[in-house]
C-alpha cells in the first residue's frame, strides 16, 4: 500500500474511535428512559394516593427534559416551576428546598433565583441518585403544597434506587 493509503485508513481509524467515545461519554452516569418512565410512574402514583393533581418532570444528568407528564386538571403554570425545579435541582446537586434555606435574605447564595435563566427554591425537586451514588438527572414536582410537591419527587427519586437494588 501507497503512504496515502495509509494515511487515509489511519484517518477513518481515529474517526471511528473517537465517535465511539464521545458517545460513550455523552451517557456517562445518564438516568435511561427506563428509570426515567419508572420514576414518573411511581410519583404519579404517589399524586395520586395524595388526591392532588400535578406536573411532574425528569431531567437527566445534563439538566435535560428526559420525561414529563401533565396530570390532567393541572395547573399550566406549574408545568414551567416543575421543569424548572428538576433543573435547579440537577444543577447544585441538591434538594430544591434545601437551596431556598441558603437563598433567604442574608444567605450565602441571597438571589440566586435570578440567575440560570431562573431557578425555583422551593421544595419539590430532588436529585435522582444511582446505586454508586452518581447523580444521574433529578425530579420536579409542582401543583400541590409544597409539602406534597416534596414527597411526590421523593418517591419518584427513590423509585430508581429501589428500582438497582432490585
Amino acid at each position: 500500500m501507497n503512504s496515502l493509503k495509509h494515511f487515509k485508513i489511519c484517518v477513518i481509524l481515529i474517526m471511528v474511535s473517537l465517535t465511539s467515545s464521545l458517545a460513550n461519554a455523552q451517557i456517562s452516569n445518564d438516568i435511561t428512559h427506563n428509570d426515567a418512565l419508572k420514576a414518573l410512574l411511581i410519583a404519579k402514583q404517589k399524586a395520586e394516593e395524595l388526591n392532588v393533581v400535578v406536573n411532574i418532570a425528569i431531567v437527566d444528568a445534563g439538566a435535560n427534559l428526559k420525561s414529563f407528564i401533565r396530570m390532567d386538571e393541572s395547573f399550566l403554570g406549574s408545568i414551567d416551576i416543575a421543569i424548572k425545579k428538576a433543573k435547579t435541582s440537577r444543577y447544585f446537586n441538591i434538594a430544591t428546598g434545601d437551596l431556598g434555606k441558603l437563598s433567604q435574605p442574608g444567605g450565602i447564595i441571597y438571589n440566586i433565583e435570578h440567575s440560570n435563566g431562573g431557578l425555583i427554591t422551593f421544595p419539590g425537586g430532588i436529585p435522582i441518585i444511582d446505586q454508586n451514588k452518581n447523580i444521574i438527572g433529578a425530579i420536579g414536582v409542582s401543583g400541590g403544597t409544597i409539602e406534597q410537591d416534596r414527597d411526590i419527587a421523593i418517591a419518584g427519586a427513590n423509585a430508581i434506587l429501589n428500582n438497582l437494588k432490585n
